[in-house]
Order: C-alpha cells, then structure tokens, then sequence
C-alpha cells in the first residue's frame, strides 16, 4: 500500500514509524528537514521536504499513485487544501485529514466530494477526551477500549493483592462468576506477554486484558482487584483543547476545578465551562494544591502541552494525597519511565489517535483497531464476510483457523448479541470477530485472514 504521509509532527511520526515496520511504501513531507532526517535514519520510509499544501511538492512525494493521504500537519486549512488538491489531481483514493478546530468539526456538511473532499476526519483532542472519559467510568481501569458500537469492551486492569483470583488459575474465574460471559485476551507480566490458558495463574501486578459485554465489566473487575469507589471529584491541570473539552464533557456530573496559568486562557475557561471551577496558577505550585485540598481530588489529570510539567504537577499531587492521577505524556520513552511508578495512568496521545487511522489503513474489512502497550500489541475488529469456500474465518470453529502465533480471538459480536469466543465457537459471515495480537509483526497475516478469496465474487 503507497502511503503519503503530510507532517512529520508527534502523529505523522509515530504511524511513519509504525507502518514502515509493516512494509507499506511509506512517503513522509514536511518543512522540517531535521526532523525528516532524523526519521529517514530511523526507518525505511522516503522523505520530501516542502508545504505540504503546494501541489509541486505533493507532485514530486507520488501522489499520483498513491492509495492514502494522511495529512497530519498542525495546519487544518494545510490538511483540507492538502486533501483537495489530492482529490482534484489525482483522484486519490482515500483522504484523511487532522481537523483541530471545533468550528470545522461541527460543519460535517463541509467534508464531502462536493465541498472539501476528505473521506475521514480524525481529531486527537477528541480521541483522547473519550478515552480519558472512559478511564473515569472505570476506575480501576488502566485501558478501556470500545469494539462493535460498545456493545464489547476490552479493558486493562492490574491484578493485586487480595484479589479473589490471585494466585488461583484462570479456570476457576468460570466457578467464581458462573452467569458472566468472559475471556482474558492477554496477560503481560514484567513487561512480557504470557499467553493465557486455564492453568495459568494471575499473579498480583499482573497486567491483565479481558472483554466482556460492557455491561458485565465490572463484575469481572471485581474477581482481579478490589473494586474502588466511583469518582467525584476530579482537578484538571491545563485548559488548553483538551482541558476544555473534558470540563465540558464531565462537569454535569462531577466537581471539576480546572488550572490554567494564561490569564487570557482563564477567563475564557470561566466564560465558557458553566459548572467548573476555574483556578489561575501554576500546576505544579503545591501551596496553589494545597489550598485546593488536594487530598480530597479522586482524580487529578495534567493535560498541559509540557510533557515535564504533566510528569512533575502529577507526580506532586500524587505526593500531596490525591488518590489517582493521570498524566498526558506525548514522548514514548517518558511512559515507559513513569508508568506504573508514582503516576498510576500514562497516556499518549498518538497511541490513541494511531488506532482510529490504522482502521482505515488495514487490509480486509478491519473497522477497528487499538493500539497496546505503547504499540507492542494491538486489538482489532474484523468483520467475517463470504462464505466457507470463499474464507478463511467463516463457517469454521475457532480451534480450526489458522491464527498467528500470539493471536487470538476474544470475543463475537453477531448483530446485538455478544459472544464470548471458545474453541468450539462457529464464525458465521458478517460476524464482527474480536483479536487481540500479542506480537504485531503477524499483522499482515491476520489481515489476510479477513480477506475474502476471489470465488466469492
């Protein structure tokens, strides 16, 4: 697949550098040639440097042959002109821009073939708002991730002590919640993954990944860990696009104080946020904290742009008493540091944006994909179309496909009914099959899994 990649930013880089590792024929432009050559020493992928909006540059990056534009650059009126000269030209088959701007995202009859000719549009503000919102529904959650409409959930807890399956195998969580459909996906122990079987046995500070109807999350929470009290009270540090919109999306139903350090930025907030509290400050000023009553904050998100600032003004309140705090880190090697020490949730902003393109980049009928553990692994949705001479999935039991190693299928999502996957569980066509891939480099194969042979046109 030839890829034309518009910005080498923090998003274009990270699925440059994902997909490279995947053998697509990746083209990456911006003005930046330190940052390209940087990339170009890293991975296998070709460079243009120019504006990303000129249609000599995008002549000479290919785009006349290729099969996607991703443009990602921190201009959404670069990206849009971008995407027009592409369809206008070139006739480019799929057309994906990043649009910040909530004034263009709420006009959607602006991005048609008639008007602005983007085919999907991917803000990562509020990628990352949905995601946060629901970490604060689970809050013994270290990931959440939606599959099939929400009807599925795949969620990520750590295992502790005390937990009523700790120490025992994974066979006795059937005996211990006998009503509730269930599966574990994977378990990753000191940064491994193990794959998981009946006699294997959790282990306190296990990372463990199940699905469930998400109606039955919290019962299967309950058997890992002892489940904790909803939130209520939650401090956002940072009230830039992010901030903003969480503060929107959260203050009906709980106390929300907000710090902002632009005194411009500030009155804004209090103009705009109808039930939140708005601080002027510094957040990592402990006596700012302190009079605030840090100690009573359930949750406490640093969302600012300053990945230091997030690690340190989370670190601090954690400190100072707050019971969970999440940091927004956009450098890789920062979450590898920090997560599970004194910060309980790191978050990257491009692994969450990264799933919502590669569902558009991935062979077969692939219509969701998540990226895990910084990318190491991933889970998708695929949807089984054909018939059992036309397919490699459909009309055969589980036991029977021929997975990757790594690889395996958690769940079944057959119209509104959720069905947990076992070896004897038949695939049907137009099943939206649930997988789970400890190992990326099998990627391709599952892909292929997926795609329908040609007897069944």
């Amino acid at each position: 697949m030839k890829i034309l990649i518009l910005g080498a930013g923090q998003v274009g880089a990270s699925v440059a550098a994902t997909l490279a590792r995947e053998d697509d024929d990746i083209t990456l432009v911006d003005t930046d040639a330190n940052s390209l050559h940087k990339l170009q020493d890293h991975y296998d992928i070709r460079t243009v440097q120019g504006l990303a909006s000129h249609p000599e540059v995008l002549e000479r990056a290919g785009a006349a042959d290729a099969d996607l534009v991703l443009a990602v650059t921190n201009s959404d009126e670069t990206n849009m002109v971008a995407c027009q000269i592409c369809h206008t030209l070139y006739n480019t088959p799929t057309k994906i821009a990043r649009i910040r701007t909530p004034e263009y995202l709420t006009k959607p009859e602006l991005f048609s073939n008639e008007a602005i000719a983007i085919d999907v549009l991917i803000s990562p503000e509020q990628l990352v708002t949905d995601y946060i919102e629901r970490l604060i529904s689970h809050p013994n959650a270290l990931q959440v991730l939606d599959f099939a409409d929400g009807l599925v959930q795949l969620v990520a807890v750590r295992a502790f002590h005390g937990g009523p399956l700790v120490g025992n195998p994974l066979r006795e969580l059937r005996k211990h919640i006998p009503k509730t459909e269930t599966r574990v996906a994977a378990i990753f122990r000191n940064g491994k993954a193990i794959l998981p079987e009946a006699e294997t046995v959790i282990e306190a500070d296990d990372e463990v990944f199940f699905i469930a109807a998400s109606k039955d999350i919290r019962s299967v929470m309950a058997e890992l860990r002892r489940l904790e009290k909803p939130y209520k009270r939650i401090m956002l540090a940072g009230g830039g696009n992010i901030g903003i919109r969480l503060a929107r999306a959260l203050e009906h139903d709980y106390q929300i104080k907000i710090i902002e350090a632009n005194s411009a930025r500030a009155d804004y907030l209090s103009e705009e946020l109808s039930k939140s509290i708005v601080l002027l400050g510094d957040v990592a000023n402990e006596e700012l904290l302190l009079e605030e009553e840090i100690d009573n904050v359930d949750l406490f998100c640093a969302l600012t742009n300053d990945d230091e600032a997030n690690i340190l003004s989370a670190m601090l309140a954690k400190r100072l008493g707050a019971r969970k705090v999440l940091s927004l880190i956009n450098r890789a090697a920062y979450v590898d540091l920090v997560e599970s020490g004194t910060i309980d949730i790191a978050l990257s902003p491009q692994q969450a944006t990264i799933g919502s393109l590669l569902a558009h980049i991935r062979r077969g009928d692939i219509v969701a994909v998540h990226s895990l553990r910084r990318g190491a692994a991933e889970a998708l949705e695929a949807i089984a179309h054909g018939d059992k001479s036309s397919s490699m999935v459909v009309g055969r039991r589980i036991d029977e496909i021929d997975l990757p190693p790594g690889t395996s299928i958690g769940a079944i999502v057959r119209g509104e009914e959720v069905v947990i996957a076992h070896h004897n569980t038949v695939v049907e066509a137009e099943d939206h099959v649930i997988l789970f891939l400890t190992n990326k480099r099998y990627i391709k194969e599952v892909e292929r899994l997926f795609q329908v042979g040609f007897t069944f046109f």
